[in-house]
């Protein structure tokens, strides 16, 4: 058995790894850390993992977290920089589901989340951890950056285009929607759902952290900077995120060879589903999976094509994707511990 441990273990992200890891044949968990509830069973803050896990929360050392043989850091940016160090030299693998390793470009991750980085060159060395994309450079890592939830639904939903040179880059659209579990659990009156309820609003038009990562990305794989405009609409429901692009088309194109295209992309990568042409994915169809379902759409046989993308934000947009990679950062089973249906109704 693998032993791993989650630092930040009382948020949304972290409880969502208790519950995948919970059942996953090849992993135990042999510590939880969070400094505002040390000395708390789990089981006291989820009562839903009531009889899966006898641990109590420990304080994040790396004393404690040396002995696992990868941590996940759950926990908001600017954490898991200021500990990654010691523990990758210690041999401890680690996945950081915030956005501390993320970037290529040190002085743009700066410039979005407002602090000096504490171990730059990491950066360099971090693998951004998409496996529809980096699936052979997670196997060989020892640190890997989750990608963020909106960027995971935006890439899935352009990758096919862009690396077959299908669309015009410069003007790409993403119009995207989350659920206020994106909001994390920390009370805020904005993702109150009193608040949010009977409601629907866009959020960070001027610009959203996840709109750098999302160009970062998309331009290493188009070889070149692209355009992008990304408005992000927070929802009345709990999870999911449902991601619409629109994209202009270099020129006619037959969407029966557009859809196999799409088809033969995702063939070998288990958590996508490429739905039947003019689908409609629902988030509800995802909800507690690890599924991204995507579908294509050319309204009125026009040049612009229509991408929609749906997820579980708490599942493939965090939790679920980390658990994909440690898996794969292991030499575990691909799909070890993720082979769940998603939650109807």
């Amino acid at each position: 058995m693998k032993k791993v441990a989650i630092v930040g273990g009382t948020g949304y992200t972290g409880v969502e790894l208790l519950r995948l890891l919970a059942r996953h044949p090849e992993v135990e968990v042999c510590a939880i850390t969070s400094r505002s509830e040390a000395g708390r069973q789990v089981s006291d803050i989820y009562p839903s993992l009531r009889g899966e896990f006898d641990l109590a929360f420990t304080e994040p050392t790396n004393e404690i977290l040396g002995q696992a043989d990868l941590v996940f850091f759950a926990t908001p940016n600017g954490v898991a920089m200021k500990q990654t160090r010691e523990l990758v030299d210690a041999g401890v693998k680690v996945i950081d589901l915030a956005a501390d390793f993320r970037f290529d470009d040190v002085d743009e991750w700066s410039k979005w989340y407002g602090m000096d980085h504490a171990c730059a060159d990491l950066m360099v060395e971090a693998v951004y951890g998409l496996p529809e994309v980096n699936k052979q450079a997670v196997q060989a890592a020892r640190l890997v950056a989750n990608p963020g939830c909106y960027p995971t639904a935006v890439q899935i939903g352009l990758l096919p285009l862009i690396e077959q040179n299908l669309i015009d880059t410069q003007n790409i659209i993403a119009d995207c929607k989350s659920g206020v579990s994106g909001a994390g659990r920390g009370a805020a009156v904005g993702s109150l759902m009193c608040e949010a309820a009977d409601s629907f609003k866009a959020y960070a038009v001027a610009g959203h952290r996840h709109l750098p990562e999302i160009k970062e990305r998309l331009s290493v794989c188009a070889g070149e900077s692209v355009g992008l405009t990304f408005v992000p609409h927070l929802t009345p429901m709990i999870r999911g995120i449902h991601a619409t692009m629109y994209a202009k088309l270099q020129g006619p194109i037959d969407m029966n060879e557009l859809q196999a295209a799409y088809e033969a992309r995702y063939a070998d990568h288990p958590f996508v589903d490429v739905m039947p042409l003019g689908s409609h994915p629902e988030t509800r169809s995802v909800r507690g999976s690890n599924i991204c379902r995507v579908a294509l759409h050319q309204p009125q046989g026009g040049d612009t094509l229509v991408i929609l993308s749906a997820i579980d934000n708490l599942v493939k947009g965090a939790a679920g994707q980390a658990v994909h990679n440690m898996n794969l950062m292991l030499g575990l089973e691909e799909k070890a511990g993720l082979e769940i249906m998603p939650l109807s109704p």
